[in-house]
């Protein structure tokens, strides 16, 4: 299954996130490695909101890396959720159906 984590970031996320962004992406890719992180980054023209894609039996990685991230924990991120995604087309589709 897949899940999305839906991050609202706050109006001072690009003023603030070079002093995190180092020990961010550390354990996103670490989220990676696991094979928990498929993708993530950033939605917006200015950045209004990031959506990181995690794929398991359930929502727990990516409840664990909220919890964990420290966009979060240094308050650059408003609030967050994690939303289940059925994917039905595509290589990588959980529950494909064809036609």
């Amino acid at each position: 299954m897949h899940y999305f984590l839906i991050y609202d970031t706050t109006p001072a996320y690009l003023e603030r996130r070079a002093e995190f962004r180092g020990e961010h992406l550390a354990l996103a890719w670490q989220a990676q490695e696991r094979g928990e992180l498929v993708l993530g980054g950033a939605l917006g023209e200015p950045v209004r909101c990031a959506m990181l894609l995690f794929q398991g039996d359930g929502p727990g990685a990516a409840e664990r890396f909220a919890a964990a991230d420290p966009y979060v924990l240094n308050g650059l991120v408003k609030t967050w959720r994690v939303e289940p995604w059925h994917t039905v087309v595509g290589t990588a589709a959980t529950a494909p159906i064809r036609p």
